[in-house]
């Protein structure tokens, strides 16, 4: 059990406004594993004033790059001795096997920040031109005060990568944990302490949706940074386009995985698997529609199916667990309403469609593949954020392409087939943010066509959205 009384204000630990508490339930045993403030608007309004202060007036906008790149790096010192810990955190918050949050976390906490420095480092802040008019001065600047939004299926990483961008530029960021997986912000809070940030630069307050509203409502936060769900960032985007906020929306996924005819099935079948069940499918890039050739359908779902079966599903903190249980009650009961849709509307449950027999305790779903799958099905179309995947028919390769692309969303991808260059033409044709040739993989720049969101996040291409640019005309003759 992990208790605290304090909320991380503009680098101080402060007592909240209120005397609510936010309980943090584990989804393996269902027992309390957290205890902490819920924060109130109250709480919200000090960090905004805080991080308005330091940047309206504060050291951190005018350092230098390399002054602020060198108290970011100390937080590797700060979080790297506790990598297992976090990673640990992690999966006892929201039930994630520890086979993902080891990697994950060993990731994010030295091979983030190292590489959001470095690609910092690379944008142009000063740029001279030469246009019609005369020569102007590029200048880019901070954009301001900045409110992350944080989901809970990759707390750490998705935090840091918030926080990261946005002070590496020179913004202050009052970073919003979700409330079920709250427990890791508070250590990358304790890291931000040591690290000797100063103060106002940094807030971290777990709130709820109300809390988190007023955050992204109020007219000192400049940009807001959301990842969650597309119904959230419909809300987001509306309050941020009426008040003209920069925004960066990274929202859900429905991406098809393309198997051609050629591809070769016992090099790609576990990548597949891998790109839907893994952190027990809660992940919004998933290849959870494969899409297979008519000539090697059958083929494909068996062989599919035959590597579901293989997965463990147990104690998510046992190295050899495959597939934990669901983050939350709730979001079990969501993917079950799923896989009742899917049999209601004729699809055919191949493997799974339960839950797990002799798990007394968790919010546990089986792995669950469907096929006989039409891409109208809601199954096919919506989100389920479970590991559930579907296994749809097609004929041709436009056929494919066309299927891959009749979605509202437009986040991730995959192309499978023996020849790279065709997967390479193929991947080109989906309307996406990122597709892989044989594999599934998530790199920079990261976001999505369509309804997966507005902006990207890591790369330059992410740096660059909490900068703004601002032109200074110069008389002829004069460089900078």
């Amino acid at each position: 059990m992990l208790e605290f009384d304090q909320l991380f204000i503009g680098g101080r630990w402060s007592a909240p406004a209120g005397q609510g508490v936010l309980e943090v339930i584990s989804p393996t045993t269902e027992q309390v594993v957290g205890r902490l403030p819920a924060a109130e608007p109250a709480d919200m309004d000090a960090a905004v004033a805080a991080a308005r202060t330091a940047f309206d007036t504060g050291p951190w906008p005018r350092m230098s790059f390399e002054e602020r790149a060198e108290i970011t790096l100390r937080l590797i010192d700060a979080l790297a001795p506790r990598a297992e810990e976090l990673a640990l955190l992690q999966t006892d918050e929201m039930g994630s096997p520890v086979r993902f949050t080891r990697p994950t976390t060993q990731r994010v906490v030295r091979g983030l920040v190292e590489e959001y420095v470095e690609t910092a480092r690379q944008v142009p802040l000063r740029e001279l031109r030469q246009g019609a008019a005369g020569p102007s001065l590029i200048v880019r600047e901070p954009v301001g005060v900045v409110a992350g939004v944080v989901p809970w299926n990759v707390p750490l990483g998705l935090l840091m990568a918030k926080l990261l961008p946005a002070t590496l530029t020179g913004c202050t960021v009052i970073v919003k944990p979700a409330p079920e997986t709250p427990l890791d912000g508070y250590a990358i809070a304790e890291a931000v302490q040591k690290a000797g940030y100063p103060e106002g630069v940094i807030s971290i307050i777990p709130a709820g949706r109300e809390v988190g509203e007023h955050l992204i409502s109020h007219p000192g936060v400049d940009k807001v940074a959301f990842t969650g769900s597309t119904a959230a960032g419909r809300r987001i985007g509306a309050i941020c386009g009426e008040q003209v906020k920069r925004v960066t929306l990274e929202l859900g996924g429905k991406s098809a995985a393309i198997v051609l005819e050629d591809a070769d099935l016992e090099r790609d079948i576990p990548k597949m698997v891998n790109g839907v069940m893994q952190n027990n499918g809660q992940i919004c890039a998933a290849i959870s529609r494969v899409l297979a050739p008519m000539s090697r359908y059958q083929e494909i779902a068996d062989r599919y199916c035959e590597a579901v079966s293989t997965l463990t599903v147990g104690d998510p903190r046992d190295a050899e667990t495959q597939i934990g249980p669901l983050v939350a009650e709730r979001q079990r009961a969501r993917v079950e309403g799923y896989i009742a849709s899917g049999r209601e509307q004729g699809a055919k449950v191949a493997i799974g469609g339960g839950r797990p027999s002799g798990r007394s305790h968790g919010w546990y779903v089986e792995p669950t593949v469907f096929v006989d799958v039409d891409n109208g099905m809601r199954i096919a179309q919506e989100e389920i954020f479970g590991p559930v995947a579907v296994i749809i028919p097609y004929e041709t390769e436009e056929d494919a392409v066309r299927i891959a692309n009749d979605s509202s969303y437009g986040l991730s991808g995959s192309v499978f087939t023996g020849d790279v260059e065709r997967g390479i033409g193929v991947a080109g044709r989906i309307r996406t943010g990122g597709v892989t040739v044989n594999d599934f993989r998530i790199g920079s720049p990261f976001g999505g066509y369509k309804c997966s969101g507005i902006g990207r996040e890591g790369g330059p291409e992410g740096v660059s959205g909490y900068l703004e640019y601002k032109s200074l005309h110069l008389p002829e003759g004069v460089s900078a």
